[in-house]
């Protein structure tokens, strides 16, 4: 029991930016500006590129094991399987119509094209300082916790959105170049490491914050950020440039209230 609570002390300071002994703050924020990923999600060192020699010798490389983390932020993690409740903001972004899209072009074409959505989209979040927690089929998925992006992160999480439209094309008047929709919510949520056998394999988020972004996603149209009011309200924001809507959503009782938003020039 008290190595749990040690666990979740040690995650909620961390991901709430009270934690200073661990400047992986710093850390994201420069090792975002090598070339180039996949990443580490923990610290965002670079796998391949210029920097992939780099922090294999520094102890950084690929873990063995996944993906998700590089050798050191593996280790790290696995001493703290767990996590902790706090509140995050999340931008889901979607590819629409990609079955329709799949049927046009060939394997390889599907691929390149899927492949330079997730980098622009990548792109996008980690300028934001944002955790990029999945890159599922044809779907991103970015946190923005108060320790890493600030206490204004639900609206750093709609400008990211925003930046995401603009960066695959939305905003060119010959239509974009990946048609994609954006969901946006903020709300408590457990967020922390997942694994067995004392080695950790991923980060995430889990519970009802998720779902809804995901929701929220599903149900935006090509160009269009669909925004919970629970993000609306922690964004400080006005419905000016909004189109205030009632949205039924899977697994909610009653409709519930949305923001959405099209002109990725507003400046929040």
């Amino acid at each position: 029991m008290k190595r749990g609570r040690e666990t979740e002390e040690w995650w909620r300071a961390l991901l709430t930016g009270k934690n200073l002994k661990i400047p992986i703050r710093q850390v994201r924020h420069v090792f975002r500006l090598i070339p180039r990923g996949p990443r580490c999600k923990f610290c965002n060192a670079p796998y391949e590129g210029l920097g992939g020699p780099l922090m294999r010798v520094i102890g950084r490389g690929l873990s063995r094991l996944t993906l998700q983390f590089c050798r050191t932020c593996q280790d790290l993690a696995s001493k703290h399987i767990g996590g902790a409740e706090v509140e995050v903001s999340l931008v889901f972004a979607d590819v629409r119509g990609s079955t329709s899209l799949a049927e046009k072009l060939s394997p390889s074409e599907f691929s390149r094209l899927i492949g330079r959505f997730f980098a622009v989209s990548t792109e996008a979040l980690l300028r934001t300082n944002a955790w990029v927690d999945r890159l599922v089929g044809d779907q991103v998925i970015g946190m923005y916790l108060p320790g890493f992006a600030g206490p204004e992160h639900a609206r750093i999480a709609i400008r990211a959105a925003q930046n995401l439209l603009d960066a695959t094309g939305h905003d060119d008047l010959s239509g974009p170049w990946i048609p994609v929709g954006v969901g946006v919510h903020t709300d408590t949520a457990f967020v922390g490491a997942v694994g067995s056998q004392g080695r950790a394999t991923d980060i995430t988020t889990l519970g009802d914050a998720p779902n809804v972004a995901s929701r929220l996603a599903s149900a935006a149209g090509p160009g269009e950020i669909l925004i919970s009011e629970a993000c609306f309200l922690a964004a400080g924001l006005t419905e000016s440039g909004l189109d205030v809507r009632q949205l039924e959503l899977n697994g909610k009782r009653e409709p519930v209230k949305i923001y959405a938003l099209r002109d990725y020039s507003l400046n929040f």
